[in-house]
């Protein structure tokens, strides 16, 4: 899993939440989107801390589902 923010438009910033996928038999590592953010933030600090508030909810609810 990894979060990154990415730049929609100038100045509109977005979460996106990537997951590894299995690719050829190279050595990279492949991605694919998994989830996005619903919308769009006037910050990339913004973006970003959504970003890990969601994360954090993925995590705490796959844990308590153990």
């Amino acid at each position: 899993m990894a979060l990154t923010v990415q730049e929609r438009e100038p100045g509109l910033f977005q979460w996106v939440l990537l997951e590894a996928s299995e690719g050829s038999a190279s050595d990279a590592l492949h991605y694919r989107i998994w989830r996005v953010a619903p919308a769009l933030q006037s910050s990339y600090s913004s973006a970003l801390a959504l970003g890990v508030a969601e994360l954090r909810r993925i995590v705490a609810a796959a844990d308590a589902a153990a």
